[in-house]
């Protein structure tokens, strides 16, 4: 069995990508776009930061668990690694699905004025009725990463331990390709002809079976990461050389788009422009993001080891803490600042409560928020 080396830098990607994705929620609270349930007053000036952490947030997730996926696959057959991804992923889902995410489509309810009564009567009279949300009340809302790393995992994993067990010449042709750290932008070629020909025709929906371009696109993240990890010491070698220009690609490509949202009306030109903008802009982030952290944060500590193991209790629980305390706050009126912050807090601090109090302290409870029982096994993944 070959030997294979923790990278602590994408723990901690993993862990700050997700607590970003805590800011992101409390956010669409905020921001004019369609959520569950919004504040009595929303901020037009939230639109750009939002806009900017959206392109990369759920890419560079896609493209990390790539990348743990080839570690699964050193200690594991095609049948291990297939139970363990079904258990992993399915059994938080199913949980979820049933247990954490009804709570905040009550509420939805409640405030859409759908429903009347209390949350008991709600899961025992609505919850199994109607079908599947938005027109029905069963969904997986925030979870709907889980099923498409399912998806993904089952799909690919036999292609990735025929490249995992032989010198394929796939991964050597990659090698020499990424030879020129610029040549890491060919990647984009793909992402950019599926933004540009199919995200028109293809809604992203989040429901798995309808959501033909999201599916797509994130896939081939998902095989980047694989790919890209595969090459072994010659893609970080390469990081090294090409962050700091692809911090500055990736400003000069989201103003790009800035200008074109403030100053242009949607067109041919206009599309196939902004499709290019994008797709750089999402790529010149992830090399940014993978490049920083592998330079400063590939090095381990206890608070990683701590953190990396609640990510996934974290995540499974965060955005229903944060539709809770955002529905008693919906129609007070105060400011920005004093909402948000309430919301960040507490979203962070009941997450946590949860988490130390409760779920860690008792075994029964792991499997089904997606502990592992050996937390030190390499680079955690979902």
């Amino acid at each position: 069995m070959e030997k294979t080396v923790r990278r602590y830098d994408l723990d901690w990607l993993r862990v700050i990508v997700f607590a970003l994705l805590i800011f992101y929620h409390v956010g669409m609270f905020f921001v004019p776009w369609g959520w569950h349930i919004k504040n009595n007053e929303t901020y037009n000036w939230l639109r750009w930061p939002m806009a900017f952490l959206n392109q990369w947030r759920l890419p560079i997730l896609f493209v990390i668990s790539g990348m743990g996926t080839y570690y699964a696959l050193s200690k594991r057959n095609l049948r291990q690694f297939s139970l363990e991804r079904i258990k992993r992923l399915g059994i938080p889902l199913l949980v979820g699905m049933l247990l954490i995410v009804p709570p905040q489509i009550y509420i939805e309810r409640i405030v859409n004025s759908e429903f009347v009564g209390s949350y008991l009567e709600f899961y025992q009279k609505a919850l199994f009725r109607g079908g599947t949300y938005p027109k029905g009340n069963i969904s997986w809302h925030h979870l709907w990463f889980l099923p498409y790393l399912l998806c993904f995992s089952l799909i690919l994993s036999p292609a990735f331990i025929y490249i995992k067990r032989r010198e394929t010449k796939l991964i050597s042709w990659v090698k020499k390709l990424i030879q020129k750290p610029i040549n890491l932008y060919l990647f984009i070629i793909p992402l950019y002809l599926l933004e540009a020909f199919m995200e028109p025709f293809f809604d992203v929906t989040h429901a798995l079976i309808d959501d033909w371009f999201n599916f797509s696109f994130s896939i081939v993240l998902f095989f980047y990461g694989f790919i890209l990890i595969a090459t072994g010491q010659v893609f970080w070698d390469r990081l090294k050389k090409i962050k700091i220009k692809a911090l500055a690609i990736g400003c000069f490509a989201f103003l790009g788009q800035a200008v074109i949202w403030s100053f242009f009306e949607d067109g041919f030109v206009i599309h196939f422009t902004e499709a290019l903008l994008k797709v750089i802009n999402i790529w010149s982030w992830i090399l940014v993001l993978f490049g920083f952290a592998a330079k400063y944060l590939n090095k381990p500590s206890k608070k990683i080891a701590y953190a990396n193991r609640a990510v996934y209790p974290f995540y499974i629980l965060h955005q229903t803490i944060t539709i809770i305390i955002a529905y008693y706050l919906i129609d007070l009126n105060w400011s920005f600042i004093a909402k948000s912050s309430i919301l960040i807090v507490g979203t962070f601090g009941l997450s946590w409560l949860i988490y130390d109090l409760i779920i860690l302290r008792i075994p029964f409870l792991h499997p089904l928020f997606g502990l592992k029982k050996n937390p030190l096994s390499n680079v955690a993944q979902f």
